[in-house]
């Protein structure tokens, strides 16, 4: 690939999902709502010993730090992240990146395991209420690709919805989205007839 082909990516593109783990055979992931800031930082200390033929290196184990900024809310998410504070429960993190799509049109993540280790909450009175949620993560982040379900994708950009009553077989009320194809046409169908 030329370096002219290099895509980067912007922070808002890149967003977290948690699950208490013991509710995995319950339900999905859940996107963490309104996220301000997402700090993903694995890394690995290493100290040198010098000898007389040179510096001989030492690792220590993988360390993740993982920090997730947002401003606080009424949600089942914000629920879970103090429940796992609280009572020292695993939680799952899913990081993903929703630009970097495969073939199969599955996006970039990180997945791993851990507990909430810290919940900051700051309520200044003139500003939103905000969270600074500190994970503590378990073992080697897992990278791999995975399918965002239809309301999941809505929840990061919401789709189009005509005026009409939403139900369970009409989800848009009537409604149909703007594609590339329908640049510069306008009323090019027969009028409906009364």
């Amino acid at each position: 690939m030329a370096n002219n082909d290099i895509q980067y990516l912007q922070g808002i593109d890149t967003v977290a999902y948690v699950r208490l783990l013991e509710n995995a055979a319950k339900e999905r992931g859940q996107l963490i709502p309104y996220q301000t800031s997402l700090d993903f930082d694995p890394q690995r200390d290493t100290d040198t010993t010098q000898t007389k033929q040179g510096g001989v290196p030492t690792t220590s184990s993988l360390e993740t730090d993982l920090e997730i900024e947002f401003v606080h809310n009424i949600s089942k998410v914000s629920d879970d992240l103090m429940t796992s504070l609280l009572k020292n429960k695993d939680i799952e993190v899913w990081i993903v990146y929703r630009k970097r799509r495969n073939s199969q049109g599955q996006y970039y993540a990180w997945y791993m395991r851990g507990i909430v280790s810290e919940d900051e909450n700051e309520n200044d009175p003139d500003d939103n209420s905000t969270r600074d949620v500190t994970f503590t993560i378990k073992g080697e982040p897992q990278r791999g690709w995975l399918t965002l379900p239809d309301d999941a994708e809505e929840e990061l950009s919401y789709v189009f919805q005509g005026i009409g009553q939403v139900t369970e077989q009409d989800k848009t009320g009537g409604g149909t989205a703007f594609t590339v194809e329908d640049a510069g046409k306008g009323s090019d169908a027969a009028p409906a007839s009364k």
